[in-house]
Order: structure tokens, then sequence, then C-alpha cells
């Protein structure tokens, strides 16, 4: 039976959302398209909750026809969380995006939203260009971008979510004018589609995350990410949709990996913060330190965020790792494992990149394979961009 634990003290609930990539949905009898049914019921049972919203992240329709949107509203009822769509270059290929707006409602792009205290920027790279890989943002959007960078209030963290890495914009002039927002603005997370595998960059700034492809698979099994902002620190793990539950993501502190410039490496003591997905109720959840250092137990805030105190044990090295461990009320084990880094170390500065020349590489353990297969860059080197075809 679970241990009813008295609420941790709240640091707030961070945003967290999942992320669908490119689904290339062409008809219902599809293995693609029953791929994305499976996930959505599995979201919905296993994690509606914690949730903010479901994110799409352009390529809805392989080929921009009013039917496989139609294909796709229809699966979309299966989730209550809100659903973000924005365009990819296969939404284009009509020649507008005017089928891609009609059946699935979505609302216009470029559009803001608050969330959980993030300013959610979603951008159209499409339908400023000519179709294809001609990837654009067009001044009246950039403009727009522009203008709402400068209203974010200090301390407020930005998340931008494109089709496609910034470095893939046709025109010079707005990679440069991007990268410099980005830069100025100091935007923690630009989430993507288009790579067809997953893959995390960071240039010490901003940290790139693109999640494999739904509809066109050449690399590992079908799945989702589970990303998550959480008082600066971003946290990405993907999710087989045939992996079991309890699910684990570590939302706080950052791995070594996604930790950005002027955030702190853990110093002597620090917290821990933690969500865990799943249907069944949550008989515990311990983290410790290294292989086999003592076992904290974590307790649950008002928002469902569970936290615990670690301290560093003496004599560890530059660098430590975090496992947070769950167990539900059948007794199911789920794990999440995190590498960090001790103070006083900071990540690189690399500004400027808006490409996967500062990919983190392979982090199988996270999903991540590191072997770019899929038509947008077929495992090319070396890597300065991730621009190409489909």
């Amino acid at each position: 039976m679970a241990e009813t634990l008295p609420p941790a003290p709240s640091a707030g609930k961070p945003l967290v959302y999942a992320h669908l990539g490119d689904l290339h949905i062409t008809d219902a009898k599809a293995r693609h398209y029953l791929d994305l049914l499976a996930m959505l019921v599995q979201l919905e049972v296993e994690g509606a909750g914690l949730l903010d919203f479901v994110y799409l992240p352009g390529d809805v329709a392989d080929n921009g026809r009013a039917e496989q949107y139609r294909l796709v509203a229809a699966a979309l009822r299966l989730v209550s969380a809100p659903v973000h769509a924005i365009s990819g270059d296969h939404d284009m290929e009509p020649g507008s995006l005017a089928a891609f707006y009609a059946g699935l409602g979505a609302a216009p792009l470029p559009r803001a939203l608050d969330v959980q205290g993030v300013r959610c920027l979603f951008l159209d790279v499409c339908g400023p260009g000519a179709g294809g890989p001609d990837f654009r943002l067009g001044a009246p959007q950039l403009a727009w971008l522009r203008a709402q960078l400068a209203q974010v209030p200090p301390g407020t963290e930005v998340a931008l979510f494109m089709h496609t890495y910034p470095a893939d914009l046709q025109d010079a002039a707005e990679r440069e004018q991007l990268a410099a927002l980005l830069a100025q603005h100091h935007v923690a997370l630009v989430d993507m589609g288009h790579t067809h595998y997953n893959e995390l960059a960071n240039d010490g700034t901003t940290v790139y995350a693109a999640t494999r492809s739904t509809g066109q698979i050449e690399e590992g099994p079908v799945g989702y990410s589970l990303v998550s902002l959480d008082q600066g620190v971003v946290s990405w793990r993907f999710k087989p949709v045939d992996g079991g539950f309890p699910f684990v993501l570590i939302t706080a502190p950052a791995d070594y990996r996604l930790l950005r410039h002027g955030q702190p490496a853990v110093g002597a003591q620090f917290t821990v913060r933690a969500l865990v997905f799943g249907s069944h109720a949550v008989a515990s959840v311990c983290c410790w330190l290294g292989d086999d250092g003592p076992r904290l137990a974590m307790r649950p805030d008002a928002h469902g965020v569970w936290q615990a105190k670690a301290t560093c044990p003496a004599g560890a090295g530059p660098f430590l790792a975090l496992t947070v461990e769950a167990r539900d009320a059948t007794g199911r084990p789920g794990r999440h494992q995190l590498r960090l880094a001790r103070a006083p170390y900071q990540p690189p500065l690399r500004p400027g990149v808006g490409s996967d020349a500062v990919s983190v590489g392979a982090w199988e353990e996270n999903g991540i394979l590191g072997t770019q297969l899929g038509p947008n860059r077929n495992a090319k080197s070396p890597k300065n961009s991730s621009s190409t075809s489909s």
C-alpha cells in the first residue's frame, strides 16, 4: 500500500509537454497512423494529468491533403491536453497551408502562449517560403518575434517551436538575426521536427531538441519525447511506446550535457526534482548519487513534482551520477539517470551556431542513438547543418 507523505515545499510546476515527431500521415490503414493512435491513448491514460500540451512539430500530413488532416484531427480527440501544431515542408506541398489550418482547426502562426510561466513562441518557417526545404521566417514574422522577445519580463524563460534547426533557414540574414535574438534573450529551448531522428544540441545558451519521426522511421523504436523546463533547466527523455511504466523524468538539476551557461552546476547541497508518469498510484520514489549512495526518500509537492534534498558525498569527482527510481502500487519500477557536473563547471559557450554542430552526440540511455539516420542527414559528416529535402 502506498505511503502517504506530507507534501514537499513547492518550487512551482515545470512546463511539461509531449513531442510527437513528424507524423507524415497518409491513410487510416498505415502502420504509423496506428502508432499515432497508440501514442495518444498512452499519453491520455498514463500522463494526462502531468502534460501541459502535446506538440506536433510539422509534417503533420505527408502530402498536405485535407483527408490526411481529418485523420489527424480525429485521432487528437483521444487526448484531453491542448495540442499545438506548427507547419512543416510537407504541409506546404499543396502550395499553401490552407488545408493545414482548416483540417486541424489550428490557431494561426506565429503565436505566443504563456504556459507555467514560460513564454512559448510557435513559428511558421514553411508558409513564407516557396515549398520544400525553402525555410524562411519572412520580415513580418521576424519583426513579430523580435517584438515578442522584447516584451518578455526579466526572469521569464522562453521556448521556441519551429520545424527545423535555425541554421536551415535559407536566408543568411535571417539566420544571423535569429541567432542574435536567441543569444540576446537567452532563449532556453528550441524544439523541432524534420530530422527524423532524436537529437539534442547545446550551444551553452540554448538547448536544441529534435524528436524522431512517427511516420518515416529510419532509426530506433516508435515513441515520443517528454520535455520539461523547470526553473531554467531543460530536461528531455524519449519514451518508446512499447516501454513500461512508471516512467521517470528528472526535471532538475540539469544533466551536464544540457547545462546552460550561467546556471550553477551542483554544489554541496541541491534539490532533486522529478515527475513520475503512469496510471497506477505511486508507492515510493527515491534518489541516490553515484553507484551505491544512500537512498533518499522523495516527497511530492502540490503539483505532483517529487523532491528531495541531496548532499554531494565527500571526495566526489567533477561528475556525479544521479538516479531517481519510482515504484508504483503494483511494485513495478521505473528509473531515470543523469550525469551531473559539480561546481565550478560551466558549459562551453558556442554562440551563433543553431545547428547540429553542437550536438551532444549519442546518449543511448536517454533514447539518442547518435547515428543521424534519416533523409535529412543520412549519417553525413561533418555536422554543420541539417538542411535537406524531407
